[in-house]
């Protein structure tokens, strides 16, 4: 399909990505209708946790708020609260809306609006953490040694009330500054230890540059998205949650994990031979994770060993099972059990393996609604997160081929991320763009000057030559 694109403006090519991926343009009625008779609906009886301080930190701008944490010393440990969005309180089971959400599997975005899972009456208003107001949540409650490690977990339903809406950058400038909300004061000792403990499981991270598009002026311009210390320390709440809901889920025989099988010999083979080639020592004892942290994210050599390193994390999936404990239950890049329970505004599978959370922590079995939809949420996630990817993708290539579009011929400096017989990939990053290069026996891991030869927007194509 070809796009057209007018000078100064990309919003109509977006408008044909929605068409050609089949986007929803809309909720059916009897959706939108179930949504807003949800919003006045009682949460039920259920503890009140609202005087805890709980903070959110999400991109500038969200509204669509699944987290709000706050982490706090206790003598030489920690007690971390993660509060997510219930959206159980609000989906009924075989109701309009919850088959609604099944079929998209997940909120999609383009640069130029979200498609979201959820009707906005509730995914950025009455399920929302927002600040300042009481919402029914699902509150996590670790406590942990002074090491990092949790020593008991709770999970259960309460009421909770958001203090204030910050974003990564706002929070990184107060740590900065040495002035951390107090609520988020401890996850600068906090964060490091889980990132500690991390590569000590052996957890795979690849520090590839990140693209994202954003508006300039009355179009549409390409950045690298930096990676703060606090985005860090942040995600790990995350995963240590995500964890414990997996071990929850083993312990009883039944859920659904996110897996991710482990790197076999001839990946991690081929990636010392790459190392060896680039010149960067790798000693025999130190693992692939290990040695991906130690890198310098910035260098050409480190680029293009995270781009070898991909092959180490292939064949990711969802796995389903109740009464017996699937043959692979970890997940390679975490180096650990892992399941999605943090993000339920966003993604399906989170809503149920939360349910299947609360079921097990109060020693109740399933309520059958659930256990039958167990099996059929790894097709619908796969399908739902392939979708994300092309879409992501494609206005990723779209937008590098309209920002480069009157460039055609000129010069750039690059990095080899990938080397070929006759062609190999590049990333230049004034503007970021990743790409084909045409040139035989290309120097991975260097830097070398490219002539762009193509830059078409109608095909989503850009091309790059050594020169």
């Amino acid at each position: 399909m070809a796009f057209v694109i007018r000078t100064g403006r990309a919003d109509l090519a977006f408008d044909g990505l929605r068409s050609e991926f089949g986007l929803p343009e809309a909720f059916p009625a009897d959706v939108l209708a179930e949504a807003e008779a949800a919003v006045s609906r009682s949460p039920g009886d259920r503890p009140d946790f609202t005087s805890l301080p709980l903070v959110t930190i999400d991109p500038p701008g969200a509204k669509d708020l699944d987290q709000a944490l706050c982490v706090l010393r206790d003598g030489d440990g920690f007690v971390v609260h993660y509060a997510i969005a219930d959206l159980g309180s609000f989906v009924t089971p075989g109701g309009a809306l919850d088959t609604e959400v099944r079929r998209r599997g997940q909120t999609i975005y383009l640069p130029d609006g979200n498609v979201p899972l959820h009707p906005t009456v509730l995914s950025e208003g009455a399920a929302s953490l927002l600040p300042g107001v009481v919402r029914p949540a699902v509150l996590w409650t670790f406590t942990c040694g002074a090491d990092g490690v949790p020593t008991s977990v709770e999970v259960r339903r309460a009421l909770v009330r958001s203090v204030a809406q910050f974003d990564y950058a706002t929070v990184q400038e107060s740590f900065d500054a040495g002035q951390p909300h107090p609520s988020v004061e401890a996850l600068g000792v906090f964060g490091p230890l889980r990132r500690e403990l991390a590569l000590r499981r052996g957890a795979i991270e690849l520090q590839l540059p990140e693209q994202e598009i954003e508006l300039d002026g009355a179009g549409w311009k390409l950045v690298i998205r930096p990676r703060s210390e606090v985005d860090s320390w942040n995600a790990e709440i995350s995963l240590m949650t995500g964890m414990a809901a997996a071990s929850m889920m083993i312990e009883a025989r039944v859920g659904i994990l996110r897996t991710l099988p482990d790197p076999d010999a001839k990946a991690v083979g081929e990636l010392r031979k790459s190392a060896a080639a680039l010149g960067v020592p790798w000693a025999a004892d130190v693992s692939p994770g290990a040695f991906l942290a130690g890198l310098d994210g910035s260098s050409p050599e480190a680029l293009a060993l995270f781009t070898d390193a991909t092959r180490l994390l292939r064949g990711a999936g969802y796995t389903a099972f109740d009464g017996t404990v699937p043959e692979v239950v970890g997940h390679a890049g975490l180096a650990a059990p892992y399941t999605h329970v943090t993000a339920p505004l966003r993604r399906l599978v989170d809503r149920f393996a939360t349910e299947v959370c609360l079921a097990v922590s109060a020693g109740e079995p399933l309520a059958g609604w659930l256990a039958e939809a167990l099996p059929l949420l790894p097709s619908l996630m796969g399908a739902s997160d392939s979708l994300a990817s092309k879409v992501d993708r494609a206005s990723l290539d779209l937008v590098e081929a309209w920002v480069l579009g009157a460039r055609v011929g000129e010069e750039f400096s690059a990095v080899v991320l990938r080397a070929g017989e006759r062609e190999g990939e590049v990333f230049v990053a004034a503007p970021p763009v990743l790409a084909k290069c045409s040139g035989e026996r290309l120097p991975e891991g260097e830097a070398v000057r490219v002539r762009l030869v193509e830059a078409d927007a109608g095909e989503r194509r850009v091309r790059f030559a050594a020169v």
